[in-house]
């Protein structure tokens, strides 16, 4: 009986063994997963508080919260199963998928610089509060959506790093990681888009220190989020260009991951500040690489496949704020001296020349396409439009 116990209690601590061996696993396989996925990560942070652009005060946590919800639903119940099952029957795909995820990286983050130069930027929304009933449950979905890109992003560029674990530890590693990374991210946006409010609070405070305060956070915040935006689009070419440079790699072209071998056998040797160079290295030639990765994409998708009209915005064609063709918006003319009014447009000219005999009529036309032409007929000469024809008959 006693032999017995003693084997048991040897089985119970060979489990704890195993389980406490376990933790540390996944305990080392989250925080390498999680730090390979910053880049997503800090892009996700500086993305969501956009949607929040407008949104009453009142609202914003609620519906922080509710984005993180779906956030959480679209890592466990839809990409999680998905990738799983991929690592274990069909691990090939992995690369070509991390790759494609790498591309897209590259081209948010390069469009960004893109634009930058140009001086060009996206056209925003109009404000939640203008936008009407329903206004909350597009912000919500339209977050959502684009969480799920980069969600999915995290999630394969996690398993990519333990990928070797076993199943169900693979498994236990991306789910911490998946609920560590969401209360991450939606943390620090509600942190961040509640931080005017409570600078805007402070200011009101009877304390000069708190004025000071309270007036330092409502000035800082604007420029903390353009620095994240700019470290997260940073990130973005640095994570995507490293995940081409490995896909690459594997697919047998390795000159450029050769010479970022070359640099970090050169630098790793050196005391105390080797490993920080070798990093730097690795991480400024997978940055160069996925910017011009990333613009070799934005030429495709801006200049290539927008002649073809299937632009990363509207097609050709479409109607925009300086299109080809605009359509000619008509607008009545004025009412002259003597309460005579007329409309002018192309198909009743002889209509406005009549009925400009018995006072002054102005023809507005605020048409702008290249096909326009302006057929209202003036009484008087017009020096705005000299090219217009005058009718003045006794």
């Amino acid at each position: 009986m006693a032999g017995g116990l003693v084997a048991l209690l040897d089985d119970v601590a060979a489990l704890a063994r195993l389980a406490a061996a376990s933790i540390d696993d996944v305990a080392a396989g989250t925080m390498k997963a999680s730090a390979k996925a910053a880049g997503v990560v800090i892009d996700d942070a500086a993305v969501t508080p956009q949607y929040l652009d407008g949104v009453k005060p009142n609202r914003e946590l609620p519906i922080i919260k509710k984005i993180s919800t779906g956030s959480i639903r679209n890592k466990l119940i839809f990409i999680l199963p998905v990738i799983l099952l991929l690592s274990e029957f069909l691990p090939q795909v992995l690369t070509p998928l991390l790759m494609l995820g790498g591309t897209y990286l590259c081209f948010e983050g390069a469009e960004k610089v893109y634009e930058k130069v140009r001086g060009k930027h996206a056209e925003k929304d109009a404000p939640a509060v203008e936008q009407g009933a329903g206004a909350e449950d597009q912000i919500v979905k339209s977050a959502v959506t684009t969480d799920f890109i980069l969600s999915a992003e995290i999630m394969v560029i996690s398993l990519d790093q333990v990928v070797d674990e076993s199943f169900w530890i693979r498994a236990l590693i991306l789910v911490v990681v998946a609920v560590l990374i969401t209360a991450v991210v939606y943390g620090a946006v509600a942190i961040l888009v509640k931080m005017d409010d409570i600078g805007l609070s402070m200011t009101k405070k009877s304390s000069e220190f708190s004025q000071k305060v309270g007036k330092s956070l409502v000035t800082a915040m604007p420029k903390v989020m353009d620095f994240i935006s700019v470290v997260g689009t940073f990130a973005m070419l640095w994570v995507g260009g490293h995940l081409i440079l490995v896909g690459v790699h594997e697919f047998g072209f390795t000159p450029i991951h050769d010479f970022v071998g070359f640099l970090q056998g050169g630098v790793e040797d050196i005391a105390t500040v080797g490993g920080l160079l070798a990093w730097l290295a690795d991480t400024v030639v997978s940055l160069i690489f996925g910017l011009v990765w990333g613009l070799i994409v934005v030429f495709i998708v801006h200049v290539v496949l927008k002649a073809l009209g299937k632009g990363h915005g509207k097609a050709l064609g479409a109607d925009s704020k300086n299109g080809p063709n605009k359509a000619t918006v008509q607008t009545p003319v004025a009412t002259t001296a003597s309460d005579t009014s007329a409309l002018v447009t192309e198909n009743n000219a002889a209509t406005a020349t009549q009925g400009a005999r018995t006072g002054d009529t102005t023809s507005t036309d605020t048409g702008t396409g290249p096909d326009h032409s302006n057929t209202g007929t003036n009484a008087g000469d017009d020096p705005a439009n000299p090219g217009a024809s005058s009718s003045n008959q006794e």
